[in-house]
């Protein structure tokens, strides 16, 4: 192939892309003799219109699944959709057309975008959510898990949006409003479906552990999500009548000092212990303004506690001594049993609410060398110490006296030692149009009843009409809602409820395995090969819900024998998002970017280089008119030095080059070529600092215009390293700029496609260059040293030294406030403590 003139990406991408297409370059066949890679993006909404963050993700995904390609793997790279859930309905309801045709419309325009970009998707494999085909299996699992004791129904307290019409996880409310229209949430007390994620919280927990390739940042987030933690579970009797009140507490040593009991708002007890008494009136009034009250300011540290004494006492079971029964905000019912033994002289926010409210204050932790007296204290004492006021166990170090206190309890059956989590079941009902259908039935005499796994799927209707007003259009739907029970035969009533859209993408992965299976789930010989995902990358708002629920379903389908793996993604990459003028890209502030005109001003990949180029993938990317601008001028530079230097490189195509009259341009410039290799692999392999490739590339590029720039006659020997050189710089950006390299890949006399090339080696020798140490520093003080080429920049030096294994231990969960670079002698980490 021959390319003549100025770069043209509008003629020489949709050329290359008609290739792939015509050749089907990037269909995924299994096959045992070669090794697999899986990579795979967050798969994106049908909203409209893919965005700039969604160029991103997938330019980063694309360039892994090419590079793994030419290093010889057997790549599965998949795109679908995630078409079903509220933003798809929301957007169909104020464009007046049904969410089928809005979502179908959607995605056939999104797939021209994607194709339009030149990635490398497997489009075979392509899935939408909203298929029966694909539902029907999630259909299917429900009902095992239904019958496995992992689906039940109950009622519960649940955050309402009235402006939805649905239920929104606690992650889906900010500041006490929907995270979808801005409306404010309300509670409501409704009949729901739940998935039991919490008999997998131990599992979940123990495997983060063997996440090697998370972040630190999500998993530390995971964990503080499924929050475990280790105490006591005590029982205060109430002063009248039988019963008790249970609490969770890690701090059982306080016991003694206990002196009132607190409950969540929600609490079942707070309203039935308040009937019949004078306080019943004010305790109804307090709770529904706390149930409107969003539960995460409820009970952040600045927010002012309050509560209302709900008319009735418990007993200190230690003590004896009668304590008031008090409903407050700040107490939740997700964290334990929903119900605080507050010890003012030993918990700041239990001593401002004791002070507030008159409540006794008893000392029962002091500091060795010194009494505290209640009376005196004006915060509460947070330290250890040895126990007061405390009977038998005075004296006593109160962390030792912690295990000894829960002996005492177990002995005299007040108590037990317990482990807690503050993970709680997943809600998966909806009470939206636009998702799965749950496949129970409900019949008057037979009860629930599930649906039987042949009469799946549970088709959602199309004939409805979408208004948004009055609810999920299914409860009156009589040819959806009226059915045969299918035990006694009799009527009965489906389940008008649908799932949560959690829960099409929380195995979506695996579909992808055996997307046209029809026997089950999944295809065990297919999903064996495929599975896990050796690569993930997705956005950071995904790091709890999507990722920990995917991470639940892994273990059904392995508890139900689907598949053998327990975790489904081995690797894990959350990239930045995009921004412009400091801020997230919306059409409110008007600074969106649309990804069409970046391709029709610029070319796809011009825009891919940018968006790897810019900026670390972890870190956010600032948009650029001057740097998407750059971004073109080098592939139009990479252009120029391959086409108009075609003469040179015809003179070295055959040439030996063992070395042999080389001069010391070809020298130096064979070593450049290596060291560039070697970088850019490292870079990619290693750290996926893709913006560090592209820039090495940048210098090689440099050098070889310096090259031919001396304007002596070039030589056959030092021709071929010019062409050796130029070969090498196009595979490198291949995986990045893919249509510029097929093109100039068949200038230089090769055969396409450049994905089926073997990725450039570098020889050790060639690529060494004069070292120098560095010496790292966090805070001014040594904590490591790197070996580095003496021309390595401050930029590669910086990234090293973070990433540096001696360096990580002394920065991790820190904030990074600077980096200070002294030119070939030290780098200086300075963090926040």
């Amino acid at each position: 192939m021959t390319a003549q003139g100025k770069y043209n990406p509008a003629a020489v991408e949709s050329r290359w892309q008609k290739f792939w297409e015509d050749n089907k370059t990037f269909k995924s066949v299994e096959d045992q003799d070669r090794e697999k890679y899986y990579v795979l993006e967050m798969f994106p909404y049908p909203s409209g219109r893919i965005h700039m963050g969604h160029v991103r993700n997938y330019s980063i995904t694309d360039l892994v699944a090419r590079y793994k390609m030419m290093r010889g793997f057997n790549v599965l790279h998949p795109m679908g959709w995630d078409a079903f859930g509220m933003p798809a309905e929301n957007a169909a309801i104020q464009r007046g057309v049904h969410p089928a045709t809005f979502t179908y419309e959607n995605i056939d325009y999104m797939k021209k975008q994607l194709k339009a970009m030149g990635f490398s998707y497997d489009w075979e494999r392509e899935l939408a959510t909203c298929d029966p085909e694909y539902y029907r299996w999630e259909q299917w699992l429900f009902l095992k898990m239904y019958e496995g004791g992992l689906a039940y129904q109950k009622k519960s307290f649940v955050n309402w949006c009235d402006e939805c019409q649905t239920v929104l996880a606690n992650e889906q409310v900010i500041a006490g409003r929907c995270w979808r229209c801005d409306r404010e949430v309300v509670p409501r007390e409704i009949n729901g479906w739940f998935f039991k994620i919490t008999e997998f919280a131990e599992d979940l927990l123990d495997y983060l552990e063997k996440l090697p390739g998370w972040p630190e940042r999500v998993l530390t987030m995971q964990k503080n999500w499924i929050g475990k933690s280790y105490g006591a579970r005590i029982e205060f009797p109430l002063a009248e009548g039988d019963g008790s009140i249970p609490v969770f507490t890690t701090r059982q040593d306080t016991v003694f000092g206990a002196t009132f009991m607190v409950l969540a708002p929600e609490h079942p007890l707070t309203i039935e212990l308040s009937r019949g008494t004078s306080q019943e009136k004010e305790v109804d009034g307090f709770v529904e303004r706390m149930l409107k009250t969003d539960r995460i300011k409820r009970s952040s540290e600045d927010y002012e506690k309050e509560g209302v004494f709900v008319g009735a006492y418990c007993k200190n079971p230690f003590t004896g001594h009668e304590m008031p029964v008090f409903a407050a905000n700040f107490a939740l019912m997700e964290y334990g049993t929903g119900a605080v033994m507050a010890v003012p002289a030993h918990d700041q926010r239990d001593f401002e609410f004791a002070k507030k409210y008159g409540l006794p204050i008893i000392v029962v932790i002091s500091p060795e060398s010194s009494n505290l007296s209640a009376d005196e204290m004006t915060e509460a004492y947070v330290e250890d110490g040895v126990l007061v006021n405390s009977g038998a166990f005075n004296g006593m170090n109160n962390r030792a006296a912690m295990d000894a206190i829960i002996d005492d309890l177990e002995k005299k059956h007040l108590g037990n030692r317990t482990v807690n989590y503050r993970l709680r079941d997943w809600g998966i009902s909806r009470q939206r149009y636009w998702g799965a259908p749950i496949p129970i039935v409900y019949c008057d005499r037979c009860g629930v009843v599930p649906v039987p796994p042949e009469q799946l799927p549970v088709l959602l209707p199309l004939d409805v009409t979408v208004t948004g007003e009055g609810g999920s259009p299914l409860v009156s739907h009589e040819p959806f809602v009226k059915t045969t029970c299918p035990s006694c035969a009799g009527p009965a009533r489906r389940e008008t409820d649908t799932m949560d859209t959690f829960v099409e993408s929380s195995w979506y992965y695996a579909r992808y395995s055996c997307p046209d299976y029809d026997g089950g789930m999944v295809d065990g010989k297919r999903v064996d090969y495929w599975l896990p995902v050796d690569q993930y990358i997705g956005g950071i708002e995904h790091a709890i819900l999507h990722l920990l629920y995917s991470r639940f379903y892994s273990r059904v389908m392995e508890r139900f024998g689907l598949v053998k793996y327990r975790e489904p993604f081995t690797r894990l990459l959350t990239q930045g998002m995009v921004i412009k003028d400091g801020a997230k890209m919306s059409k409110s502030k008007g600074n969106v970017i649309d990804p069409d005109d970046m391709i029709k001003k610029y070319g796809a990949d011009t825009t891919r280089l940018f968006m790897l180029f810019a900026s670390p993938p972890e870190k956010e990317l600032e948009w650029s008119d001057q740097g998407i601008d750059g971004s073109f001028r080098f592939l139009n530079r990479l252009w120029r030095i391959i086409v108009d230097n075609m003469d040179v490189i015809k003179k070295g195509k055959g040439f030996p080059g063992d070395g042999s009259a080389i001069t010391q341009r070809g020298v130096d410039l064979r070593r450049k070529t290596h060291q560039t290799v070697k970088k850019v692999t490292e870079d990619i392999e290693e750290r996926f600092h893709f913006n560090t490739a592209i820039a090495a590339v940048m210098e090689l590029l440099n050098e070889m215009y310096a090259f031919v720039g001396q304007g002596k006659d070039v030589g056959p020997a030092d021709a071929a390293v010019f062409r050796d050189a130029g070969m090498k710089a196009v595979l490198l950006l291949s995986p990045a700029v893919p249509h510029i390299a097929e093109e100039l890949w068949g200038v230089l006399g090769q055969k396409p496609s450049i994905v089926t090339v073997p990725w450039p080696v570098w020889d050790e020798e060639l690529a060494k260059s004069d070292e120098i140490t560095i010496v790292v520093q966090v805070n001014g003080k040594v904590r490591g040293r790197l070996s580095v080429g003496a021309d390595a920049s401050d930029e590669e030096i910086r990234e090293r030294a973070i990433s540096d294994e001696k360096v990580t231990g002394y920065i991790t969960g820190k904030e990074i406030k600077n980096v200070i670079v002294v030119p070939k002698k030290l780098v200086n980490i300075v963090v926040i403590q």
